[in-house]
This record gives C-alpha cells, structure tokens and sequence, in this order.
C-alpha cells in the first residue's frame, strides 16, 4: 500500500495535479513512519544510481535539483547521494567523482537509516509532511532526468587514462595570479596578472603535450576527459558564450545544456583545468564590471538595465576571445623559439652547424592531433550536435562598455606587472 501511495504521488506530479499530490502525501504521513521512511530512501538511492547510468554525476544532480527546487532540496538530495555512495569503497571511485563527493560534503551524518529522516527534519526545522513532499519531488525529477554523455568513469569501474595528473604547483600559481586579478581596484594591474595567469597555463598545455607525445605507455595514452560547469541565471547565453571561446582559447571546446543549467567542457586534463580557472575569474571580473556601471535608462526615463546587461557580456565574451586566441598564439610561438634555441645549442655543443630540423616540425604536428582527438570526443559525444545562433544585441552602450571592461581585463599584455602598475 505504501509503494502504491508512491506510486500515485509520482504520477500526480507528472500530471501537475497538486491537490492529488497534498492528498498522497498526507496519507503516507499517517502510514508507519519506519516503514514509509526504508521504502522511500531506498527508492531515492535507486534513482540516484540510475542517474549515474545515464550521465550524471554528483555535482551536476545538486546543481539541477537545487536549479529546479531550491537549497532545502539540493540539501535532501546530497544525502541521498552520500548514502548511495557507501556502496562504493573509495579505492574503486574515480579521484574526480571522490572530489564532487568532497566538494558537495556529501558525508552521512547519521549513525542509522532510520535516523536519518528525524534528523533531517531536526535540521531543516520543518515536519514530516515537508519532507515526504520533498523527497517525493525528488524522486520524481530524479526519474525524469534525460540521458547525458558519459564523461567520466562510474564508480566502481576502472579509471581511464585521461584522468592523467595536473601540476598542482601551476595551477597554485594560477590560482593566486587569478585571485589578485579579481580583487585589485586597478585596472592595469588586473591585465597583467591575468596576462601572466593566461601565459602560464598555454605554456603549461603546450609542455604537457610534448611530454606526452614523447612518454611511452599510460601517459602518451591519456586522451580528452571532460567536465561540467555551472552556466547559471541571468544571462546565461553571453556567460554561456564566453566559456565557449574561453574553451576555445585552450583547446577545448564547451557544449552548452540550455535547460539544465550547465556546460560540457572536453579537452586534455591540464586544458580542462585550466577552462575552469579562466572562466571563474572573467566571470566575476565582468560581473564585477557590469555592475558597477549601474542601472540604464533611456531618454524617456525606462529602464534599460537588462538589455545593457546582457549586451555588455556577450561583448565582453567576444572581446575576451579575441585575446585569449592572440595570448595562446604568442604562447605557441614562445614555446617553438624555446625548443629551437635548446634544439639548436644542443647540436652546437655536439659541433654540428645548423639544426636540420626545426622545433615547429615537433610542436605543430601534436597541437594539431590534440585538436583533432578533442574534435573526435566531441563528435562521438554529440553526434547530433547543433549551433544555435546568438540573441541578437540591441544596446549600443552596453556593447561598447563590455569590449572596453574586456580590454582593462585583457590578456595581451607581456609586461611585468610592476611597470604597468606605474
């Protein structure tokens, strides 16, 4: 008979009937609790590992559960997520998905199932009816969930090579530079650090892939992985926009879920991270940007906020390519000088003349097949895969002021950070 109510609350929320939804859950609150409470967490943790069947992982199903229903429901759904990973014995989960897990502090709390409902509720200071309505809205989206590409390995099941490592020490570097960008009031000095920031992470891809083309066995076997980003509201398309050249600009290339809230990011480890970083900080640069210009409005006094908004990001996101592209080219071509100027001492030292082979013969071919095993995990990924086309922009200034906000976060610059402060 409990199942059957279950049953019934799901079907009422898939026909949006609310009364007959209040009517289920106020008669499973009459039901006995103990029982009610295995049936319903037991169903929970079914869902959640047939999420991880079809695509999902621990972050993208809190971001969506609290994208559609609030905290209190993400916070139910990382429990639930916690109990289900118990299964797992950390050995045989992959170190990005023990980091969601770490991420979201999806840890169980109580000592016993049966605790746990009381408890939660206990926390959230709301009754049981509260949480039989949640936990079967819950349920219900989790089964409703569409099938996602699969991006990383499911627990249990062997990691892939291309979960290969990551400098942790470039990406400290990285991050500290990125920091400072983001809370310095001048201008100047936020474009050289982001600058430097830019330069070390394409110069660190640039080496990463050398080496591997070079490595024999599990390194020169690490392909491209993936990850999923929050694109969140408002404005999602200009921020959508600007991870997508951000990608770009670092060999990537991102695909954006309109209606769940996120990206798909696939490219090379050191890539990948290196994305993240690089979107966080412009996002919060431009956000930062956009709101100290203000509210707008036009001549005859209406607001003009929104459409300034979203002009001044898509503009930003178009400005910010641009320089993104011309800091990975001068990296590329930093790096082929280097390997020439090492290449060429070397033969001197063995007392031949001109070095019959140029760097650019070695850095150009493995740029080029990193590209086209990234464009391969995507096809594969997305086959049926469509370019949508950008709202147009209809606010002048608000264009104008994004390229210009892009400029003083620019990446352009080679200048050590002391002398463009002065």
């Amino acid at each position: 008979m409990v199942d059957a109510l279950m049953t019934q609350a799901l079907r009422a929320l898939s026909r949006l009937d609310l009364p007959a939804f209040r009517a289920c859950v106020a008669e499973l609150a009459g039901c006995r609790e103990r029982l009610v409470d295995r049936l319903l967490l037991a169903r929970l943790q079914e869902a959640v590992t047939a999420a991880w069947h079809r695509g999902w992982q621990p972050a993208d199903v809190a971001r969506f559960t609290g994208r559609t229903f609030g905290d209190r429901h993400r916070r139910l759904v990382v429990d639930v997520i916690a109990a289900e990973s118990r299964a797992y014995p950390a050995a045989t989960t992959d170190d990005a998905w023990l980091g969601q897990l770490s991420a979201l502090d999806a840890r169980v709390w109580w000592t016993h199932d049966h605790e746990l409902p009381r408890g939660w509720c206990r926390r959230e200071g709301v009754d049981r009816a509260v949480l039989l309505a949640c936990a079967l809205e819950v349920l219900h989206l989790l089964g409703t969930l569409p099938r996602l590409p699969k991006i990383a390995p499911l627990p249990g099941e062997p990691s892939s090579a291309s979960a290969g490592p990551v400098d942790e020490r470039m990406l400290a570097k990285v991050r500290a530079l990125l920091a400072k960008a983001e809370s310095t009031e001048f201008p100047e000095e936020a474009e050289a650090l982001s600058a430097r920031a830019q330069e070390l992470m394409a110069r660190h891809s640039i080496d990463h892939a050398l080496l591997a083309a070079r490595a024999d066995g599990a390194e020169a076997a690490v392909g491209p992985a993936g990850r999923r980003l929050a694109v969140d509201a408002p404005y999602e398309s200009p921020k959508a926009a600007l991870l997508t050249v951000v990608a770009e600009a670092n060999r990537c290339r991102a695909v954006w879920h309109r209606e769940l809230g996120f990206s798909t990011v696939l490219g090379f480890p050191a890539d990948l991270a290196a994305v993240e970083m690089m979107f966080t900080s412009l996002l919060v640069q431009a956000t930062t940007a956009m709101v100290r210009a203000g509210a707008q409005r036009d001549a005859g006094g209406r607001s003009r906020t929104r459409s300034f908004r979203h002009a001044f990001l898509n503009a930003y996101a178009a400005r910010i390519g641009e320089r993104l592209r011309d800091a990975a080219d001068r990296a590329a071509h930093a790096a082929n000088r280097a390997a020439h100027a090492d290449r060429a001492a070397a033969h001197d030292d063995a007392g031949g003349g001109t070095p019959s082979q140029n760097a650019e013969d070695e850095l150009l071919p493995v740029l080029a097949a990193r590209d086209r095993a990234v464009d391969q995990a995507v096809d594969e990924l997305f086959p049926n895969l469509t370019r949508g086309r950008a709202r147009a922009v209809s606010n002048y200034e608000g264009w104008v002021a994004g390229r210009a906000a892009a400029d003083l976060a620019g990446l352009g610059s080679h200048c050590e950070i002391g002398d463009r402060h002065r």
